[in-house]
C-alpha cells in the first residue's frame, strides 16, 4: 500500500519547525493586529487565516490585539466588526485580547529610557521639514537642529508634550538613529507625536500617541509572541523592528516575518479608497454587497469555509501577485454546491396558462432538497393552472438546439408534467405577455410518457397562485477595469455602472419564506442567492451571492 505524499508546507511553517526542532521556542504564539479604523477586507482574511490557523496547527495560541494608536481614525464600531469578521471566518482569541493602549504606560516609560540614554530627542521641525531633512535613496538626510539637544532639555520638553503644554504638530520625538542610514525608515523615526483627540478607551489620558512602528513590536514583545507574521509592505521596516527590540528592555524577541499580501482584480483593498467609496455613497455602506469586505461578502452570501478554502489556495509566499477574483468564486461554488439547498425562482416572469388543467385544482409534488444531501429529503412544490417561467425560456422563433419553450414545442416542467405552447398572448406594442399551453396527464412528475416520446428541454417554474413576490438583487463587479488602483486618473471612473440591477417583482416558490436571513440557498438554473438583512415578512430581499457558472469570464471571451 503506497503512502500518500506529505504536502509541501509554506515557508513560514518551515521556520516554525526549525524553530520547534532547535528548541528556540517551545511553543507557537501568533498574533492578528488590525487597526480599528476601518472594516476588514479579504485581503486580512488570509492574515486572520494564517495567524490563527499556525495557532490551531501547532497547538499555540493567536491574539487579538488592535493597534490603537491613532484616536482621530478609531471608533468602537470598527473593534466590534472586526470582532464579529475574525468569529464569522471560525475563529475565536479565547481570553487573549489585547489593545496597544494598553501598553501605553510602559511605551512611555521605555521612550523616557530611551531619552535617558541619549537615544532619542524632541524635535520641533514640521513635519514637512521633517520630510525633507530624510533625504532619499540616493542623498543622505540632514540631521535636525535639535537633534544634540541635552538629555535633560529632552525629558524636560517631553514631559511638557505629555502635559498638553503644545498643540497638534508642534513637537515630535524622535530615535537617534542614523540619518544616513540606506533605509529611510532608520533615519531618526518618529516615536510620538501630539494629537489633542478623545481616545475610544484612554479617554483624554493621553494627547502624545506613541506611532505605529514604535507601538508594534513593543506590544509583540509585552505579549511574548514568537512568530509576527505581516505582510511584504513592512519588509524595510524590519530593521527598525529590530532596533527598538535590542535597545529596550522588552521581556521577549519576536520575529518578523514578511509574506504577501492578499490582492484581487477588479477591486481595490486600499481602506482610504473603501472609505471614500462609502462617504460618497458609491455604495451603501462598508457592507455592501459588491465592497470587499469580510462584512460585505457576508452579506452577499460567501461562506466562510469558501474564504478559509481560498486562502488555502492561493498558499502563503513571497511573491506579489494579483488573484484572479473567479478564483474566488469557484472557491464559493464548490462550497454552495455541496450545502446550499435547492428552489425555484422566476426572475423575468412572463405568465404560462395551462388552458386543459382544471382552475380550482392544485397538485403537489416532490422536489429534491439538495441533491447533494439525499438524506434531507424532499421539499413540496404546488402546481395549478397558472404559472410563471422565466422569460427567456420562451422564443417565438428559436434557433436550432434552442430546447426550450417554443411555439408547438414541448418541454418538461421540472418535476411537474410535460407542457405543450399552443398559443402566443401579446399586447397592444407587441410585447408577450402569457403563453397558452397543455399539459399531458401522463407526464406526471416529468417522467416520460408511455408512448415513450422525450423531451430535450426542461425548465423550472412557479405557480402564481402560490408565488412569492420578492426583490432580488444582483450583484456584479464594483469595477469594469481589472486593475483600478493602477489606472489614469481616478479609480472611481472605472465603476461599473451596471454592478447592481434591482428587480422588484420576483415571484418564488413559497417553501423561501422560511429562509432565514443570512442563508444562501440555490435558485435552480440561475445561481446562489442569499436572504439580505433588508427582507420582511412582506416582502423578502434576495442577493445574488454568484452565479452557476463565470458569465463574466464568458462574457469577456466573446467580446
Amino acid at each position: 500500500m503506497s503512502v500518500p505524499p506529505t504536502p509541501s508546507k509554506d515557508f513560514i511553517r518551515e521556520i516554525i519547525d526549525e524553530d520547534l526542532s532547535s528548541g528556540k521556542h517551545d511553543g507557537t504564539v501568533t498574533r492578528f493586529p488590525p487597526e480599528p479604523n476601518g472594516y476588514l477586507h479579504i485581503g486580512h482574511a488570509k492574515s486572520i487565516c494564517l495567524n490563527f490557523g499556525i495557532a490551531q496547527e501547532y497547538g499555540g495560541r493567536c491574539h487579538l490585539r488592535f493597534d490603537d494608536t491613532n484616536p482621530t481614525k478609531e471608533d468602537v464600531e470598527y473593534v466590534d466588526s472586526i470582532k464579529e469578521d475574525i468569529q464569522w471566518l471560525g475563529f475565536d482569541w479565547g481570553d487573549h485580547i489585547y489593545f496597544a493602549s494598553d501598553y501605553f504606560e510602559k511605551l512611555h516609560e521605555w521612550a523616557v529610557g530611551l531619552i535617558e540614554e541619549g537615544k532619542a530627542y524632541v524635535d520641533e521641525q514640521s513635519a514637512e521639514e521633517i520630510r525633507k531633512g530624510r533625504g532619499d535613496l540616493q542623498n543622505p538626510g540632514t540631521d535636525s537642529p535639535h537633534r544634540d539637544r541635552p538629555v535633560a532639555e529632552n525629558l524636560e520638553m517631553f514631559q511638557r508634550m505629555k502635559d498638553g503644554e503644545f498643540g497638534d504638530g508642534e513637537k515630535v520625538l524622535r530615535a537617534k538613529i542614523d540619518m544616513a542610514h540606506p533605509n529611510l525608515n532608520m533615519r531618526d523615526p518618529v516615536l510620538y507625536r501630539i494629537l489633542h483627540a478623545e481616545h475610544h478607551r484612554t479617554g483624554d489620558t493621553w494627547c502624545i500617541y506613541p506611532m505605529y512602528d514604535y507601538t508594534h513590536g513593543q506590544s509583540d514583545a509585552l505579549e511574548y509572541i514568537t512568530h509576527s507574521l505581516c505582510t511584504l509592505e513592512f519588509e524595510n521596516h524590519r530593521p527598525l523592528y529590530e532596533w527598538f527590540i535590542e535597545n529596550l528592555p522588552v521581556p521577549s524577541h519576536p520575529r518578523q516575518i514578511e509574506f504577501s499580501r492578499l490582492s484581487l482584480n477588479y477591486t481595490v483593498m486600499s481602506k482610504r479608497k473603501l472609505l471614500q467609496l462609502v462617504e460618497d455613497s458609491h455604495v451603501s455602506g462598508w457592507d455592501d454587497p459588491r465592497m470587499p469586505t469580510i462584512s460585505g461578502i457576508r452579506r452577499r452570501g460567501y461562506p466562510a469555509e469558501a474564504i478559509r478554502d481560498f486562502c488555502k489556495t492561493i498558499g502563503i509566499t513571497k511573491f506579489k501577485s494579483t488573484n484572479d477574483i473567479s478564483l474566488l468564486e469557484s472557491s464559493v461554488r464548490d462550497v454552495l454546491n455541496r450545502g446550499a439547498n435547492r428552489y425555484m425562482a422566476v426572475l423575468d416572469p412572463i405568465k404560462v396558462v395551462v388552458t386543459n388543467y382544471p382552475e380550482d385544482q392544485v397538485e403537489e409534488f416532490d422536489a429534491m432538497i439538495n441533491p447533494e444531501k439525499p438524506d434531507l429529503g424532499m421539499r413540496k412544490v404546488s402546481f395549478s393552472r397558472e404559472l410563471f417561467i422565466e422569460r427567456n425560456d420562451f422564443l417565438e422563433d428559436p434557433p436550432k438546439k434552442f430546447f426550450r419553450l417554443a411555439p408547438g414545442a414541448e418541454v418538461r416542467f421540472r418535476c411537474a408534467y410535460f407542457l405543450r405552447c399552443d398559443d402566443v398572448i401579446k399586447d397592444e406594442e407587441g410585447k408577450i405577455t402569457e403563453l397558452r399551453c397543455t399539459y399531458d396527464p401522463e407526464t406526471r412528475g416529468g417522467e416520460n410518457p408511455p408512448d415513450g416520446r422525450k423531451v430535450k428541454g426542461t425548465i423550472h417554474w412557479v405557480s402564481a397562485k402560490h408565488a412569492l413576490d420578492a426583490e432580488v438583487r444582483l450583484y456584479d463587479r464594483l469595477f469594469t477595469h481589472e486593475s483600478p488602483d493602477n489606472v489614469e486618473g481616478s479609480f472611481l471612473d472605472h465603476l461599473n455602472p451596471d454592478s447592481l440591477e434591482v428587480i422588484s417583482h420576483a415571484k418564488l416558490e413559497p417553501n423561501l419564506a422560511a429562509v432565514p436571513v443570512g442563508k444562501t440557498v440555490q435558485f435552480e438554473r440561475l445561481g446562489y442567492f442569499c436572504v439580505d438583512l433588508d427582507s420582511s415578512e412582506e416582502k423578502p430581499v434576495f442577493n445574488r451571492t454568484v452565479a452557476l457558472r463565470d458569465s463574466w469570464a464568458n462574457a469577456q471571451n466573446k467580446s
